[in-house]
């Protein structure tokens, strides 16, 4: 029987349907439209007419496409493996069927195993498969342990806390921005004080100060301009 700290197990609030596909795009800075094909897959035409590829990620709810707190975390892996390196859906999918047939790691994306020897495996695996050389595998590397820097595991090794990127285009290694499924419902929320960035872009949007804010919220002026960045950032 699933337990919590199990991929399988349903009744873990971190694997229940919570995002629709714009709104987790947004909070992962991704482009809907790429999370959409990750999650629903998408057509495209061939010389024969029209086929289609297979989501990349396991919905909960497909209708509608609704993600789950791991669906975020898997999102956030693949952007490192898919997005900063424009690598083809058909190799990341060779190279996460080789990681769980291999590797005999279930949703490795999902892993703690993605920082120590597994992920070391997959990564070299990975680039094998799309011909990447010494010096790219290195760079791959070390934009791959960015990104898993801003994930915390349990003691069963499954995430439990995501600390997305404030902008699209940064890969600064602070983490003011914590997604929790068991904080404000999930949403993104201030990690010092756990203050929803929601709410500080409507305060300063209804015409309050910065200043005003972190007096209100015990907060510092850099906080809450992060929140105001992450809410804007597209």
């Amino acid at each position: 029987m699933p337990r919590r700290g199990d991929a399988r197990n349903t009744n873990d609030a971190r694997a229940q349907a919570a995002y629709g596909v714009a709104e987790a795009a947004r909070y992962l800075k991704l482009s809907p439209a790429t999370l959409r094909s990750w999650t629903v897959g998408r057509p495209y035409p061939t010389a024969s007419g029209t086929s289609h590829f297979r989501p990349l990620l396991e919905l909960p709810l497909r209708k509608p496409p609704l993600l789950s707190f791991w669906n975020l975390v898997e999102a956030h892996v693949l952007r490192s493996l898919r997005t900063e390196h424009g690598v083809s859906v058909k190799d990341l999918r060779k190279a996460l069927r080789y990681a769980e047939q291999e590797l005999d790691i279930e949703r490795l994306l999902l892993r703690r195993d993605l920082c120590i020897e597994a992920g070391r495996l997959f990564l070299e695996r990975y680039g094998q498969l799309i011909e990447l050389s010494a010096s790219g595998q290195l760079a791959m590397r070390r934009v791959f342990d960015e990104h898993l820097k801003r994930v915390e595991w349990d003691e069963r090794q499954f995430p439990v806390r995501l600390y997305p990127f404030v902008a699209s285009d940064s890969l600064d290694s602070s983490r003011p921005i914590a997604i929790d499924p068991l904080v404000a419902f999930g949403r993104p929320v201030i990690q010092r004080g756990g203050i929803s960035t929601g709410t500080i872009a409507e305060r300063i949007d209804a015409g309050e100060t910065v200043t005003e804010l972190a007096g209100d919220y015990s907060l510092s002026e850099a906080e809450i301009e992060q929140a105001v960045l992450y809410e804007r950032a597209a």
